[in-house]
């Protein structure tokens, strides 16, 4: 009896070290290749300049990216795959606004300065699900004992793809609104807006978070991206007068003269208002290559005829794949020097205030991932998941589990609003999520098996 305990034991701990190695190992690589990049960038040495570094998020962006959605994607997706994954983009949309609830925690405990409120949820709200999921899937599926079964790599990426183009429409839609300049802080933030426009506008002092995830932000400014525009136009609804409504400098012609502008005259104030702010959405930028990626790999993965010419060993176009899928390789590491080149920058100076900083970081790398256990496994109950596949389940728990999405510092950028924060905030987030993703990686392997 002793002796089957003692074999029992000695089993049980060879399978849990097995278990805590097939976890640690894929960060200790992603780890690597950070440390690699923040030494090549890091002031000190400048083995490599920023400006090559910058060249390479294009190349992720425009080139890396891409290919890789393209080809696990497209290769992946079905008609009926569409049907069975469609709580991917549904859990996005949940941890959004879960995050949205712990940021107003975070603002109710923290008080933050009032000019930061809205930043504050935004930043606790809105993480990284694409390219950090995508590395930390890569370098998952790399290893040889991997816990996922065959396919893992297409599978995984197949997954996260899948829930980007819901995350870039909330970027381009609901956080650009969201980051805002307040209004009633606006001519503070507007001097600190007149001395960045001095700079050149392909200044490679720029710093490298703004440029990671949405090379050429300069080129996108609009005449209103750097200005309080919705709540100066709902403001005017209850205002004494309209003369500050900026009509006639969005419509142009308001002369009454044009069937537009006689139609306008009809139109109820609010919904003429509504109008104009969803013009000045930018909702066109969804259409970044990235998203067109995705886009041809659903149609062409959807469609047999499309598909058999395109994906297989035997396919007429196969070269052409295959080609992409070289370039593809390329992806994880590129993404994890650009963090450590992001990182070797260090942080900026920050008004957030050190509580507020702290409480973001908690809130999005330490409780957020605890109830996204509790919604996924919650999920898997109710058979809302699909069956029997632990990739899927990883992928929806690691929605929770990234730090905030450096796309937010462009949109910082773009709006001209905390951007020093969001600069800092984003090196602390991803500073201490190397620690945060190394202990939730080990706890999903060993949650995946009973969900």
């Amino acid at each position: 009896m002793n002796l089957y305990l003692a074999e029992f034991y000695k089993n049980d701990m060879k399978s849990n070290s097995e278990d805590l190695l097939s976890a640690i190992l894929p960060l200790l690589k992603l780890l690597s290749l950070t440390v690699i990049g923040l030494f090549l960038a890091h002031p000190k040495t400048q083995i490599i300049p920023r400006a090559t570094f910058k060249l390479l998020s294009k190349l992720v962006f425009a080139l890396f990216l891409p290919c890789l959605i393209f080809t696990e994607l497209g290769e992946s997706i079905t008609i009926d795959s569409i049907a069975r994954w469609w709580f991917i983009p549904v859990n996005v949309l949940i941890s959004t606004f879960v995050g949205c609830l712990l940021g107003l925690l975070v603002v109710i405990i923290c008080r933050p300065p009032p000019e930061y409120k809205r930043f504050t949820i935004v930043m606790t709200a809105f993480g990284n699900t694409g390219n950090l999921c995508l590395a930390i899937v890569g370098s998952v599926c790399h290893t040889s004992n991997s816990p996922f079964g065959p396919h893992c790599h297409s599978r995984g990426v197949a997954y996260v793809s899948f829930a980007q183009w819901v995350a870039v429409i909330l970027v381009y839609t609901l956080v650009y609104h969201m980051m805002e300049p307040p209004l009633q802080f606006y001519e503070v933030l507007e001097e600190g807006t007149e001395i960045e426009e001095q700079r050149p506008v392909n200044d490679i002092s720029r710093p490298l978070l703004i440029e990671a995830e949405w090379p050429g932000i300069e080129e996108k400014e609009t005449e209103h991206s750097k200005t309080p525009f919705i709540a100066r136009i709902f403001n005017s609804i209850s205002s004494r007068s309209t003369s500050t409504f900026p009509d006639i400098d969005i419509n142009g012609d308001t002369s009454g003269s044009s069937p537009m502008s006689i139609w306008c005259l009809a139109e109820p104030r609010v919904v003429r208002k509504i109008r104009i702010v969803a013009e000045q959405t930018p909702i066109q930028h969804i259409l970044q290559p990235p998203t067109i990626a995705s886009l041809l790999a659903i149609i062409v993965g959807t469609v047999p005829q499309l598909k058999s010419y395109v994906f297989g060993y035997d396919a007429p176009l196969s070269f052409i794949t295959d080609s992409l899928q070289i370039v593809a390789g390329a992806m994880v590491p590129s993404v994890m020097l650009i963090l450590g080149g992001m990182l070797a920058e260090g942080p900026n100076d920050s008004k957030l205030g050190l509580r507020t900083t702290i409480g973001i970081i908690v809130a999005r790398l330490l409780v957020l991932p605890l109830l996204g256990i509790g919604i996924v496994t919650l999920a898997s109950k109710l058979d809302l998941l699909v069956a029997d596949d632990a990739m899927y389940r990883f992928v929806l728990l690691l929605q929770y589990t990234t730090p905030s999405a450096i796309l937010l510092g462009a949109i910082a950028s773009l709006r001209s609003y905390a951007v020093r924060e969001a600069s800092a905030l984003l090196f602390w987030q991803h500073l201490f999520a190397l620690f945060s993703l190394s202990v939730y990686v080990v706890v999903y392997f060993k949650l995946l098996p009973a969900m």
